[in-house]
């Protein structure tokens, strides 16, 4: 209670946790303006995830590895269902597809260099490939989505993997958006687009309806790059097994699931925080899937949405994932968010910690922006090293805990490794809860 100096004491006022302030907050705006909100990131509500799951380390039952004498292998080989070039990676983090018009050439080239650095891949993202992408990426995963913006069959010959993109995690069963601003005169030549003109992303592929079609366009894609790189399908989680068990009867080499905690270049707030599942919810119905066709393993799943560090990495491991794709902790690494830029932040109506209106061009990190005062200040070699600093850590981090699970290599870690703290996550990823033997469901 509040007591004041004079008159009775008061309890102090209390927020209804339905009608929170942000709550209050959009329904005002809403209704003083008449349009729904537009963001980038992923979900912002808290929903059961890799924090909910603990590693039991070996003791009695199990002998650690050492860290310092022991090898434990990071490794992984994608794509050697059909292709005659599998993707052959250092470590099992990769970088999502975020395409140049959301984010800066400069960006575009520091994620390329961090990546050869660190001894993964990149990727695309909508609108094309560029040149300094791909003079800057050992490996690059070229993108083919709804929209087929900058599309064009001598880029798919340069590319090492090709990713058709079926759905995203922050928004499956929805386009994506970029406004006009950021069309400037080189996004709109790579895109066929009027400058300056807002621009919507197709939802759905605008030659197939189904499966069956999704099989023979791969069988296109495939005689086009003459049967020699993986081709992978990424789905958002929403209906995880049978999206991945279609996947691979079209064909897929490697499905990538992007859960809903996966950003977005931007999109409506209600569809990133209302549609579709968190990526603890959907690894284990995938996984199931590629087992019941016994493809697991063979298929290479790579799972993304949320993923922050070597933890996390590691946790996707054990639940049967090969590899996973981090996009938002990779913006972070370059600088994205970055407090030195917080009176900037606070002049944009925000703050560092929770910017995400990509969509405006203005990031004062000079990363999600086509302003070229803003883009240039970010480095791309020092924005690079930065990068492949924090891919080198999340390796580290996942070594330290297969090894200390007693795994050699980090493709070993299984569900029988790991606990969860709550019910849900129990539930969600079929693993004991913590002290029982006890998985909700079973």
């Amino acid at each position: 209670m509040d007591i004041p100096e004079n008159g009775p004491p008061r309890t102090l006022p209390r927020y209804s946790a339905t009608f929170d302030p942000h709550t209050l907050s959009e329904i005002r705006r809403a209704a003083a303006t008449g349009i729904y909100d537009i963001r980038g990131g992923g979900a912002k509500r808290k929903v059961p995830h890799f924090d909910d799951l603990l590693f039991l380390g070996a003791s009695m039952s199990r002998y650690p590895l050492e860290g310092y004498r022991e090898a434990c292998d990071t490794s992984v080989t994608l794509g050697n269902r059909f292709a005659k070039k599998p993707i052959e990676l250092k470590i099992p983090i990769t970088i999502a597809g975020m395409s140049f018009g959301s984010l800066s050439g400069q960006a575009k080239e520091a994620l390329g260099r961090g990546a050869n650095m660190a001894g993964t891949s990149t990727t695309t993202g909508d609108g094309g490939m560029t040149p300094e992408e791909r003079g800057h990426s050992e490996q690059l995963v070229y993108q083919y989505l709804p929209s087929r913006y900058g599309m064009n069959p001598d880029d798919l010959r340069k590319a090492d993997a090709i990713e058709v993109v079926v759905g995203q995690g922050a928004k499956p069963g929805g386009g994506g958006m970029l406004l006009g601003q950021k069309i400037n005169d080189r996004v709109a030549s790579m895109r066929t687009l009027p400058k300056g003109v807002d621009q919507r992303s197709a939802c759905r592929h605008p030659d197939w309806t189904g499966p069956d079609d999704l099989e023979i366009k791969i069988g296109e894609l495939r005689e086009i790059t003459r049967w020699q790189v993986p081709i992978y399908v990424k789905v958002g989680a929403a209906r995880p097994y049978y999206d991945t068990a279609l996947s691979v009867k079209a064909g897929a080499d490697v499905v990538v699931l992007d859960g809903m905690q996966g950003g977005t270049a931007a999109t409506q707030d209600v569809f990133i925080e209302h549609v579709g599942l968190p990526i603890l919810a959907a690894i284990r119905p995938a996984v199931q899937a590629l087992k019941d066709l016994g493809m697991h393993r063979k298929v290479q799943l790579v799972v993304s949405g949320g993923v922050r560090n070597g933890a996390d990495v590691a946790k996707c491991l054990a639940l049967g994932a090969d590899a996973v794709s981090i996009g938002t902790a990779a913006l972070v690494a370059l600088g994205d968010n970055d407090p030195a830029y917080e009176a900037e932040y606070n002049a944009l109506g925000t703050t560092a910690g929770a910017y995400d209106d990509w969509h405006e061009g203005n990031d004062p990190a000079g990363i999600t922006t086509q302003v070229p005062d803003l883009a240039s200040r970010l480095d791309p070699i020092k924005a690079g090293q930065r990068l492949a600093n924090f891919l080198n850590v999340m390796t580290l981090e996942c070594q330290t805990i297969a090894r200390a699970c007693g795994k050699s290599d980090v493709h070993n870690l299984e569900p029988e490794d790991l606990v969860a703290l709550t019910v849900e996550a129990s539930a969600m990823a079929q693993v004991p809860l913590a002290g029982t033997n006890w998985i909700p469901g079973t």
